[in-house]
């Protein structure tokens, strides 16, 4: 067979598309919108590429309109796991020795799918599904997932190009194998791009892959395995499970063969796994990788010499987005003195203008939160602050889960800077301002790298440089991706690599090599030209 050194399409960030009145992809989202809205699908689990179904079964709502069913979904047995896992060992014996390019191949193809032909019904879906504005479903579910399958080809063919130094007497060589084993992946709701890089991201370096979606984004994920599909992902590389995630992660885990947890999610979640992994070490044949980007208390600081108009910019873009529902999103704010009375009228009545209701009005800029728990949760810290003395709600604090699951914009100001919304992770669109001295700018930074435990993003709005400079300094162990005169959240595959640590997670950089290297076991090897023959060194004389 030939052989060659391939090179791959140089990978560009997929453009996005405006959604502008007469545009087509507005017709054309707005089309698959209302056929699926109307249509109810049935959800299998998808193992050794067959549809399995248990007959137990849930319903999936849209969070905009819970009453409206679009569909169920099959809940796994323990014995469909297993078999998920042998599947998965067997397929592994060919797509572990595929060559690189074969597989590059699929996973670039995939891309050009939701490009074309799947754009509008992988939008459309993550709208139900998720409740994002048509702007957001664009930049997660198509742009984003097309950047990460492209970049991550890419950055596939750069890793395998790293090799150490070889001279004339030694040719020394490195092997990047997939590990031993099979991945598990779990993924979250927010993002549908994410849900589907986790799984695909292994399975590009050879390994093959358990994965459960999250029950709230199961809708837009039979889509990305109906992409996967078309492309070409064989029978057994990508098997995907749903139900109890107890019982899953428990079969998953006790396995020998288990060699890899993929997770985004809750840092709670994060931290009991990582504990069950580390209660089964001694039944596992390789030490497992564990990768998990969790939770996020995002911060906004801004210097007395910034902009106000920008100032309430970040805000109202970096906490509102998504109805706040980002790892990214900006949920503590701290303003000084000097700027308050401007930005607060202006985001007063930014938020004032904001449109809220079904996705499927594209003259809405805030939908619904993802569920009920969710709801009921925001409520509450909602109610806390209309009662606590320290705190003061100056726009937004209503909420209606009659129809869908609402929860107006809520910015509050609180005397206290450990007030609990300063604290405490909401995911939701709630924000909490403490207004500070303009003249103690240290002692504030000093003040949001002690306020919370997560790292994740964090942004400084300023025109004096030595101010940037010292916050970049200051803060520097507490946010993972860090902005200058923006909004903590948006961060673009190839461009900014996205990861925290401290509670935040492992910061293994997902849009990165870094990421794509914790999923590759390498081997060294040293060919000798001349072989020796006598034990003997010089200096035995």
């Amino acid at each position: 067979m030939g052989k060659g050194f391939f090179n791959v399409p140089v990978a560009i960030n997929e453009p996005v598309k405006s959604y502008a009145p007469g545009s087509p992809e507005r017709e054309a989202v707005l089309a698959a919108y209302k056929d699926m809205w109307n249509t109810k699908i049935d959800v299998p689990l998808y193992i050794n590429g067959k549809d399995v179904t248990t007959g137990n079964t849930k319903t999936m709502s849209a969070p905009h309109d819970h009453q409206h069913v679009v569909g169920t979904y099959h809940l796994a047995e323990k014995s469909h796991i297993e078999e998920a896992i042998a599947t998965a060992l067997e397929a592994r014996k060919t797509w572990s020795q595929l060559p690189w390019e074969q597989r590059a191949g699929i996973f670039l193809k995939a891309a050009e799918l939701i490009a074309g032909p799947y754009r509008a019904k992988i939008n459309a879906a993550t709208m139900i599904a998720q409740s994002k504005t048509v702007h957001q479903a664009e930049i997660d579910a198509a742009c984003e997932l097309i950047d990460f399958l492209r970049f991550n080809v890419q950055f596939m063919t750069d890793i395998y190009h790293e090799q150490p130094e070889s001279t004339s007497g030694a040719w020394n060589r490195l092997e990047y194998r997939p590990l031993e084993g099979f991945t598990y992946a779990v993924t979250p709701f927010n993002f549908t791009a994410i849900a589907g890089n986790l799984p695909a991201c292994m399975a590009m370096m050879g390994n093959v892959v358990v994965w459960k979606p999250s029950d709230s984004q199961i809708f837009s994920a039979k889509i990305i395995m109906d992409v996967f599909r078309e492309a070409g992902v064989p029978d057994g590389v990508i098997n995907v499970v749903f139900g109890d995630p107890v019982m899953i992660t428990d079969t998953v885990m006790d396995s020998p063969d288990f060699s890899g947890l993929h997770f985004t999610g809750s840092t709670f979640i994060f931290k009991e796994l990582w504990k069950k992994i580390g209660n089964n070490i001694h039944n596992y044949k390789t030490y497992p990788r564990i990768v998990g980007e969790t939770g996020g208390k995002d911060f906004i600081i801004a210097h007395k010499t910034a902009n106000p108009i920008q100032v309430a910019t970040a805000i109202t873009r970096g906490a509102f987005e998504f109805q706040g529902q980002k790892c990214s999103a900006a949920s503590r704010a701290y303003i000084p003195s000097n700027l308050w009375n401007t930005v607060k009228e202006r985001v007063i009545a930014d938020v004032k203008s904001f449109k809220m209701g079904s996705p499927e009005d594209l003259n809405n800029f805030i939908t619904a939160v993802i569920h009920e728990g969710s709801f009921d949760k925001l409520a509450s810290y909602i109610d806390g602050a209309k009662n606590d003395s320290d705190a003061e709600i100056i726009v937004g604090g209503n909420y209606d889960k009659s129809k869908g699951y609402f929860i107006e914009p809520t910015v509050i100001v609180t005397s206290n800077p450990k007030y609990t919304t300063m604290c405490t992770e909401l995911f939701g669109p709630v924000i909490t301002i403490y207004v500070y001295d303009e003249d103690k700018y240290s002692e504030t930074l000093k003040l949001v790298d002690d306020t919370s435990e997560y790292a994740l993003t964090g942004a400084i709005l300023a025109t004096d440089r030595y101010a940037i400079q010292e916050a970049t300094k200051a803060l520097q162990n507490c946010a993972g991706n860090f902005y200058i005169n923006d909004k903590p959240t948006g961060a673009v595959v190839g461009q900014q690599p996205f990861g925290g640590a401290r509670a935040s997670g492992t910061n293994d950089k997902a849009g990165s090599a870094l990421n794509l290297l914790r999923w590759v076991s390498p081997r060294m090897i040293k060919e000798t030209f001349v072989t020796p023959t006598d034990y003997r060194y010089p200096f035995l004389g």
